[in-house]
């Protein structure tokens, strides 16, 4: 904490935990807002923390200590250059991992080919938890806190990467990938499964892919990045364009019918009466 930007709002999402998360760091940055989780699992924590954000830039990463926060800078100014969202990648430019598995590694690298086959993106790393965005762009991201004590979710759980990707490609954010190093851990051991939580990011691919896109959810993104532009005096960008969505059922044209004309039958002789 002690790296991270002086004039950053900090969320501390708390989920529970007795480890003395929230006393360390009210007492590094006294200012930190912490939020209580209303359910369980990575998703919901993010949720309720982008629902406590006040600021025009939201920057998301693990509090485990594997995120640098001297690459914050790098993430901000692609936003600053016309990003909607900036999305972190192990596996572009100067970017790496000295956490990941070989395991993780390559289900990362099929899914992400499988997401870009259907989108008709270009992700290097679908499962990478390292991005910043700007906060118009969360009507479209479409996360819900809901009440405490609530059941389980869709999206509750490490599949939260792969929906935050999805439907910034769908609603036609502007997505560019900006290089990132993952640390090892610093403290703790992760919860992740690659086989079981593979399966269930799989299964998200196949949901939200097809799933259609709300028109509020667009005019409410809309609306609010006119506002922020306009508020922070910045040049006018081209309005997101919404994926086309992905037909459940091919559809064949007969192209040769449709350009080929149809024959036209001689005019017949008329005959004078008699």
């Amino acid at each position: 904490m002690p790296r991270l930007p002086a004039d950053a709002e900090i969320v501390v999402v708390d989920g529970g935990s007795t480890d003395g998360t929230v006393e360390v760091a009210r007492r590094l940055r006294p200012d930190t807002v912490v939020v209580r989780q209303t359910r369980r699992g990575k998703g919901n924590a993010l949720a309720c923390g982008f629902a406590a954000v006040s600021g025009d830039i939201v920057v998301m990463f693990d509090a485990d200590g594997s995120a640098d926060p001297a690459e914050i800078e790098r993430f901000v100014q692609s936003l600053l250059d016309g990003a909607d969202f900036a999305k972190g990648s192990r596996f572009v430019g100067d970017g790496g991992s000295s956490d990941i598995t070989r395991l993780r590694r390559q289900g990362n690298r099929l899914l992400s080919l499988l997401v870009n086959a259907l989108l008709r993106h270009q992700f290097t790393d679908l499962c990478y938890g390292y991005n910043a965005f700007w906060a118009y762009c969360l009507p479209a991201l479409d996360l819900h806190p809901g009440e405490p004590g609530g059941e389980w979710q869709w999206g509750d759980g490490f599949e939260i990467e792969t929906i935050i990707n999805i439907r910034a490609v769908r609603t036609g954010l502007k997505v560019v990938e900006v290089p990132s190093f993952e640390r090892p851990r610093m403290h703790g051991v992760s919860n992740l499964n690659a086989v079981s939580d593979g399966l269930r990011v799989l299964r998200t691919i196949l949901v939200e892919a097809v799933r259609p896109t709300a028109p509020r959810r667009l005019r409410m993104t809309e609306f609010r990045r006119r506002a922020t532009r306009l508020r922070l005096a910045m040049p006018e960008a081209p309005a997101p364009v919404p994926a086309a969505p992905i037909p459940r059922k091919p559809v064949s044209v007969d192209r040769t019918a449709a350009q080929v004309p149809a024959p036209v039958a001689p005019p017949m002789a008329r005959r004078e009466p008699a």
